[in-house]
This record gives structure tokens, C-alpha cells and sequence, in this order.
């Protein structure tokens, strides 16, 4: 199975764990074996049947008769019948004490083998989305992606990864018991031999149905992840508009799926118990009148003894619940594969935007960044066409155009976040796909429309990008964005905690952390996303002096939306529908009277 494949490529990480766990399992089912298997000589002792031996003439082919005759030899000795007893039940006695010693050890060493495979999946998964371009995020629903954390991942763990016991022990128990029949009976042996055959076709017919259903279960519950994420999102607007009513109707249906597809998948689920049990009952009936009929045909050429017919049974009877187990894993293994396979096709998903081979670390920006005959296309639709642009060392270059117009897509394509469809972008004369990421976007400080704030302390939220900042840097970076006045009036100051997405902080304090952030890392290349377009006019007036404070002497590419903050650009691009058709400084543009003259009359009448 595909499923348990991809479980195994994670469990060979850890042969030692695995060694322990397969020596301590053999060893466990040994002491089961030889417990059960003094079944025999007990019952020939109580039942005075020793004298066979010397009657029919049988020889010690196995240690199970050589132990008999043993038996039977001590029993003619004064007092041997007592002293025989005493060593069969203390033999058995130590064995289960055995048994169930090596038993513990087993599930002491698979209980780590388990948890790694499952922080093994989780942090693939989450390096996998470290590790993907962004592009990627715009065609996935978040609540998709958080559902195969959390949805998918519990799944395996409650069907795939809690079979591995039954995967690894019962086969191992199901081969000792094996062996230990063919010892006793090959003729009852052979026919099971030929029914669990049957059986496992049966029963897997149900498990190939389980697989399908349980898909349809996990993708419903992608879909209810992203409608709860979507609500929390956009919670206001929700009351706002009074659609209570309509959002519940719609997470209402959803649920209802859901709770047709899940009784559909669990009873099929469950059907593989009382399917195993019975088909276990009709094989131990089948044994009971083959055996039956083989003891009361008293031929001794079989060499079937009355006490061992009652071991047979009684063996087989412990073989039915390891047999059962493996049935039961079987379809707990298809119902995990549906959610194995959704956690391996992210983890699999090729990340298109990496290094090359032979990549070299950009030490230092020098002179310029450079886009030659740049286009980008999205889904075979055209963002960028044919852009030429150089931006010089020290200089501003302002992007602006009416929304849609490619100004967020043309900055994405410096720092790598998409790669293009053709053409060039060079930094210091070198395309960028010859520097490793890293060190691209070590050189580059990106201050985003969105105040993006994680939820932890103002101090580690300014020093995001900085390894070990010593918080003399991190006041000093504060101060230069305007924020150490807001930050010194928290009760907690610099420690205190932003709450999710920053949301304890006002949109200009949110925004002013991170521009704080970019003044820490102290790169020489600025991007700034239009970072006061949201902002009140205080607000907006606090964090332009942070931009500009930010701004001296670094090379900037700056996405304008509100105009008067770029007319001291050295140069201004504007963008139209993918293509530059203007470009100058703002008084140039002005007295050209075309579509930037249009742009800031608009913004002006407003």
C-alpha cells in the first residue's frame, strides 16, 4: 500500500528503535508460545497419557514430545507426578512473567517510533511551507492547508500510525503460532491455510471502499476549516451586514455532510470486527469437526493426541485476535491513506523558486538593480509586459497606476517571491537567479501595505529579521519609526504582547513596528507596499516621518498609492494594465498632462 510506504520511508530513519522494538516482540512471542505450548504436557500429566510413548512407539521428533517423554519419565519415579507439576506451571509461570516483560519493552521502544514519524510529518510539512513561493499560498485556501495539520495529521495518528503495533507484532505472533499448529497438526494447519486467503479477499474489498469514503471526509473538512477561518477573518463585517443568519445556514449544510459521509465511512469501518469474528468462528468450527474426526478415527500414523487437539484449539484461539488485529489495521490503513495522501501531496508539492546549483552569495549591493525586457504571465494571462527599469544605488523609484495595474507583481520579482516568464533581473549587472535567496533577501527590507505582526512580544516582533539584537538596537530602531513613545507608554513596554496579527496595537502603531523592523535589519534596499494607503491622516503623518527616516541613503522601490508621498521620487514608473507608459520625475509628469497628471488631479478633488 502507498500509505505504508510513505510511513516506512519515515520509520527507517530510526533502525535502532525499530531493532529494539522487532527483538523485544520475537522474544515476547517465544515466551507466548512455550506457555501455551506446556498446554500439552499438563494435560497429558492430568490425564495419565504419558504411557503412549512406550506404547505406540513414538520418537522426540521435537521438543515439544521430547519434553513429554521427559514428563512421562519423571511420572514413573516416586513422587514424580507432584514434582513434574511443579515444573510445568513454574515454566509457565516465568513465561508469561517473560512474556509480558519483553511485551512492555516492545511498546516502550515503538511509542517514540510513533511520535517521531508524526513530528517527522509536521515539520516536513511546515518546512515544505516555509520552503514554497509565494504564488503558491494565492491558489491554496488557508483552511485547507491548517486542515491537514490538524485534521489530516490526527487522522494517521488515529488509524495509520496506531496500527503499527498490530503491523509489526501480529505477523511475528501469527508466524510462532504458525509454526508451533504445523508442529502439531500439518493436516489442520494446511487447511487454514487455505481459508485466510478468503478471508483477507473479503474483508479487503470493504477496506478499498473505506479509503474512498474517507477521502470525501477529509476534503469536506478542508472546506469547513476554511469557512470557520474565513468567519473569524471577517467577523465584523458579518455583524455588520446582519448575515448571521445566511453564514450559519451555510456552515449548517457543510456540517450536515459531514455527518452523512462520516456514518457512511465509520460503518463501514466498523463492519471489518463482526466480519473478522465470524469468518475466525466458521474457521474454528471447520477445525473443531476436521480435528474431532481425526481423534475418534484413533489412527495412529496421523499422530494427533487427544492433549494435543485441546492445544491445537486453544493456540488457534489466541491466533484469532492477532488475525482480527491485522484485519482491523487493514482498514484503519485505508481509512489513513486519504489523509497520508493529502499531507504527501504538499509535502511533495515541487518548490518551484530554490537555489541553483552553483548559486553565489550577494556579499553587498554596489550600484543597481536592473529589469530587462521583464513579462510575467499568471495563468497565461499577461501581468508585466516587457518592463525595462533601473534603479541606481541611493535613488527612489516610485510605482504607481490604477489598481491591477502590476506595481505589487513588479516589486515581488526583486526579492524572488515569483520568478518571470522572461526576460532579466539583475542585481550589480548579475541575474538574480545566479545569488542564493538568501542572500537576496538579505541585502532587501520589505514594509508591507498590511502591518503583518506575530503574536509575541513588541521587542521580538522588531528584531524578526535579526539574529541575537541587543536591545539597545532594538530602542534605537524604535525610535528612528516613531515608536518608542507608544511602545514606552504600555505598561509592559517593550515586552508587551501584540495579541494575533497585532490586533492590541492601532493601525499606525502596527505599521510603525514594522517599519521598526526594517530599520533593525538595516538593509540597503528598501520595499515599501503602500504603507500608509490604510492609515488616518495623525497616523499616516507619524509613519511618512518613520518611512523617510527609514529612507535616507538606501535605494528605494516604493508602490504609491497615495501620491504625495513619492514627489521627491527620482524617478516615478507608471503602470497601465502591465506596461510602463510613463516615467519622470513628478514635475516632468505633471507638465506632460497624461495619465499621472489625471491620477493626482483625482487625489487632489478627494
Amino acid at each position: 500500500m502507498k500509505s505504508l510506504k510513505t510511513i516506512f520511508r519515515y520509520i527507517k530513519n530510526y533502525p535502532r528503535l525499530v531493532a529494539a522494538y522487532f527483538s523485544f516482540n520475537i522474544l515476547s512471542v517465544i515466551f507466548s508460545v512455550v506457555s501455551l505450548g506446556l498446554l500439552a504436557p499438563f494435560l497429558m500429566l492430568i490425564f495419565k497419557t504419558g504411557d503412549i510413548f512406550k506404547t505406540v512407539g513414538l520418537k522426540a521428533d521435537n521438543p515439544l514430545d521430547s519434553f513429554k517423554m521427559y514428563i512421562s519419565n519423571m511420572v514413573e519415579q516416586p513422587g514424580g507426578g507432584v514434582r513434574a507439576l511443579i515444573l510445568i506451571c513454574t515454566i509457565i509461570f516465568v513465561a508469561i512473567i517473560l512474556k509480558n516483560f519483553f511485551a512492555y519493552l516492545s511498546m516502550y521502544y515503538l511509542n517514540p517510533i510513533r511520535n517521531r514519524i508524526l513530528n517527522d510529518m509536521r515539520t516536513a510539512m511546515y518546512n515544505k511551507i516555509l520552503r514554497l513561493p509565494i504564488g503558491f499560498f494565492s491558489d491554496q485556501r488557508k483552511g485547507d492547508i491548517m486542515s491537514r495539520f490538524a485534521n489530516d495529521l490526527n487522522d494517521v495518528e488515529a488509524s495509520t500510525i496506531s496500527v503499527l503495533e498490530s503491523l509489526f507484532r501480529e505477523p511475528i505472533m501469527i508466524i510462532g503460532f504458525f509454526t508451533y499448529l504445523l508442529i502439531l497438526s500439518p493436516q489442520l494447519t494446511l487447511f487454514l491455510v487455505l481459508f485466510l486467503p478468503v478471508a483477507g479477499f473479503i474483508l479487503g474489498r470493504v477496506g478499498r471502499s473505506l479509503k474512498k469514503k474517507n477521502q470525501q471526509v477529509l476534503q469536506q473538512f478542508s472546506n469547513l476549516f476554511s469557512t470557520i477561518e474565513e468567519t473569524l477573518g471577517g467577523i465584523r463585517v458579518i455583524k455588520a451586514f446582519n448575515a448571521e443568519r445566511k453564514v450559519q445556514a451555510g456552515f449548517d449544510v457543510q456540517t450536515d455532510k459531514i455527518f452523512h459521509l462520516k456514518n457512511k465511512a465509520n460503518r463501514r469501518r466498523d463492519l471489518a470486527s463482526p466480519m473478522s469474528e465470524t469468518l475466525g468462528v466458521t474457521a474454528v468450527l471447520c477445525i473443531l469437526f476436521y480435528g474431532g474426526r481425526l481423534i475418534l478415527a484413533n489412527d495412529a500414523s496421523i499422530g494427533l493426541k487427544a492433549e494435543d487437539f485441546i492445544t491445537y484449539i486453544a493456540f488457534f484461539s489466541q491466533l484469532i485476535q492477532p488475525l482480527k488485529n491485522l484485519s482491523t489495521a487493514s482498514f484503519n490503513i485505508q481509512k489513513g491513506a486519504a489523509s497520508i495522501e493529502r499531507i504527501e501531496t504538499l509535502i511533495q508539492t515541487p518548490v518551484e523558486i530554490q537555489d541553483t546549483p552553483n548559486a553565489k552569495v550577494l556579499q553587498s549591493f554596489e550600484h543597481s538593480i536592473e529589469l530587462k525586457n521583464v513579462s510575467f504571465n499568471y495563468d497565461d494571462v499577461a501581468i508585466l509586459k516587457n518592463i525595462n527599469l533601473v534603479v541606481t544605488k541611493g535613488k527612489t523609484v516610485a510605482l504607481v497606476g490604477s489598481s491591477g495595474a502590476g506595481k505589487s507583481t513588479l516589486a515581488d520579482l526583486v526579492p524572488r517571491f515569483i520568478d518571470i516568464t522572461s526576460g532579466e533581473v539583475l542585481i550589480d549587472g548579475v541575474n538574480i537567479k545566479d545569488y542564493t535567496l538568501q542572500s537576496i533577501r538579505s541585502q532587501m527590507g520589505i514594509v508591507t501595505q498590511e502591518a503583518i505582526l506575530f503574536n509575541d512580544s513588541i521587542a521580538n516582533n522588531i528584531a524578526l529579521g535579526v539574529e541575537n539584537a541587543a536591545p539597545e538596537a532594538i530602542l534605537q530602531a524604535a525610535k528612528i519609526a516613531n515608536a518608542h513613545q507608544f511602545i514606552e507608554r504600555k505598561e509592559e513596554g517593550y515586552h508587551t504582547n501584540v495579541g494575533e496579527r497585532g490586533m492590541k496595537l492601532s493601525g499606525g502603531e502596527r505599521q510603525r513596528l514594522t517599519i521598526a523592523r526594517a530599520v533593525l535589519k538595516n538593509p540597503p534596499i528598501l520595499i515599501l507596499d503602500e504603507a500608509t494607503s490604510s492609515l488616518d491622516t495623525e497616523s499616516e503623518r507619524l509613519v511618512q516621518d518613520a518611512i523617510n527616516n527609514l529612507m535616507s541613503n538606501r535605494t528605494s522601490l516604493v508602490i504609491a498609492h497615495r501620491l504625495s508621498t513619492i514627489r521627491h521620487a527620482n524617478e516615478i514608473i507608471v503602470l497601465q494594465k502591465g506596461e510602463i507608459v510613463e516615467r519622470g520625475t513628478h514635475d516632468s509628469l505633471i507638465s506632460q498632462n497624461g495619465f499621472y497628471k489625471r491620477l493626482v488631479d483625482m487625489q487632489e478633488v478627494k
